[in-house]
């Protein structure tokens, strides 16, 4: 007690004392840091001064341009005013370039950058470290593990599941469809696509789309690729403690509760089932496994290196991309086609030559489409599932017109600005199949819907395969016709969506 009130009565400054040097510890701690982001800014504008672009705020950068539902319309009147790239500033010091010429793609799709981790690592809460966010040696070792199970001799089976999966759906579709109202098609073909998905990848037992519970895992794939892409452009939500307090962090964390549930229990179903003597020895007896058994024995002969983590991990990730990205293909695909009704009944009479009343469709018939197969890629190229993939430089990159790039920039490959470039394609926004016709030409990278170079969408001819399979069917089914008072509008996220839905009405043929 007396040495208290002596320390108090001798030293009465001594609190204030400290709390003065904690304040200039504080000021000198935030000046040093202004003084950091200042000389990086410095950095970045001499690193992208070769790059012409708009003015920019310098605290909120380009935000005002892009609001964020009009960041695709905004993005075409740069490609057409600056040529091969430009700069976009999101905020202080944060920026990346973005480029949509071929040469350019041919350039950095040819390197080996890993992923934009300051963007993509917000989607690790969700689909964890797999092919996707995976980078170097770990993620080399996980493609050549997973390449098998994209073999044709695997595929070829899978045409017979997809075509089953369709007709479910477009079953649906005669009971729910009538003259005078139209319907929402990305819905339905969202949980056709994870149907598929399941039984195709995942030796899945059941049907999703007559199970409701499904419903609630396509609204939480829906859900986290809003809240990724808009807290990517938040720069409060950067932090995850205040992005975990928002109210989109809390959805966020629900969405993924959801998401997680949904993989687990897949998981869970084939382990038991590979519990089964007779399960097990038939697994092992195949020539090829298919995807989730390369998965489950791997983690079973050697979980050191290939953990549960890891094996959560690829399902989530292949869960996701191999449903949502088809799903947003598949979905445009039918509105070009209801939107170009010539083109469309070309198609159909090409498959009704082929098919019949469809009854079977087999993997050969699959390469004896052309014009569909036309009228399919000048859909993906108008409307491409994943309109941007991003990377990081590694080392300095020099372009075929002599700008170069420094190490460290964070580079966007804007798949939707390519093929919407007017240098690149003549009238882009004119939907012409004949851009595709067997003896046309262009450039190796100026069409890229599944991405290109090493990290190519691993899942591409799958993805092709569903594609034709669905719209041939469809065809086979329906008349489709557009919704004039409800024209989609794509909006950019993870998987390129239409903000208002796509409508269409469906005329069933006799």
């Amino acid at each position: 007690m007396s040495v208290s009130a002596f320390s108090l009565t001798r030293f009465p400054g001594g609190i204030s004392g400290l709390l003065q040097v904690a304040f200039l510890l504080i000021l000198l701690l935030l000046l040093f840091k202004a003084a950091q982001l200042y000389l990086h800014r410095q950095w970045l504008l001499k690193a992208v001064q070769q790059f012409p672009h708009p003015p920019f705020h310098w605290l909120f950068g380009h935000k005002r341009e892009f609001p964020l539902d009009q960041e695709l319309q905004q993005l075409l009147k740069w490609v057409e005013k600056f040529p091969r790239a430009c700069p976009r500033w999101l905020w202080g010091s944060n920026l990346f370039v973005v480029i949509y010429d071929p040469d350019y793609m041919k350039v950095i799709m040819g390197r080996s950058d890993p992923k934009a981790l300051r963007t993509y690592k917000f989607l690790s809460p969700w689909i964890g470290y797999g092919l996707l966010l995976l980078n170097g040696q770990t993620w080399f070792q996980h493609r050549r593990m997973l390449t098998p199970a994209f073999h044709y001799d695997i595929l070829k089976p899978y045409v017979a599941i997809m075509a089953d999966s369709v007709r479910v759906m477009l079953d649906k579709w005669e009971k729910l469809i009538s003259q005078d109202s139209p319907l929402e098609v990305f819905q339905h073909v969202s949980l056709m696509t994870l149907d598929s998905i399941m039984k195709c990848a995942f030796s899945y037992q059941g049907n999703i789309q007559l199970d409701r519970k499904s419903y609630s895992y396509v609204q939480a794939i829906g859900d986290l690729n809003r809240l990724v892409f808009t807290r990517v452009r938040n720069v409060l939500h950067q932090n995850n403690t205040i992005y975990r307090l928002s109210s989109n962090g809390r959805l966020s964390d629900q969405a993924c509760q959801i998401a997680h549930k949904h993989t687990d229990q897949v998981i869970q179903q084939r382990k038991a089932q590979l519990k089964d003597e007779g399960e097990l020895e038939k697994a092992k007896g195949k020539r090829r496994l298919d995807f989730l058994d390369i998965l489950l024995f791997a983690n079973m002969e050697n979980g050191n290196s290939f953990s549960d983590k890891d094996l959560r991990a690829e399902v989530d990730t292949f869960m996701f991309e191999g449903h949502d990205t088809t799903a947003s293909g598949i979905s445009w695909i039918l509105y070009a086609l209801a939107a170009h009704p010539k083109h469309q009944q070309r198609c159909r009479e090409e498959v009704q030559s082929l098919l019949g009343n469809g009854a079977s469709i087999t993997w050969d018939q699959l390469d004896q489409m052309p014009y569909t197969t036309m009228c399919i890629k000048e859909a993906l190229r108008l409307y491409p599932p994943v309109p941007n993939v991003s990377r990081e430089l590694t080392k300095p990159v020099t372009f075929p017109d002599g700008r170069s790039l420094p190490k460290g920039i964070v580079v966007s490959l804007s798949i939707y600005g390519l093929h919407h470039n007017p240098k690149v394609w003549p009238s882009p926004e004119v939907f012409d199949p004949s851009r595709f016709a067997p003896d046309s030409t262009r450039h190796s990278h100026s069409f890229l819907p599944f991405s290109g170079g090493p990290r190519n969408c691993i899942g591409k001819q799958f993805a092709m395969n569903e594609l034709k399979v669905a719209v041939a069917l469809t065809l086979l089914r329906f008349e489709l016709l557009p919704d004039p008072t409800r024209i989609p509008f794509p909006v950019s996220r993870l998987v390129l969506r239409s903000k208002n839905g796509i409508h269409l009405y469906l005329r069933k043929l006799q």
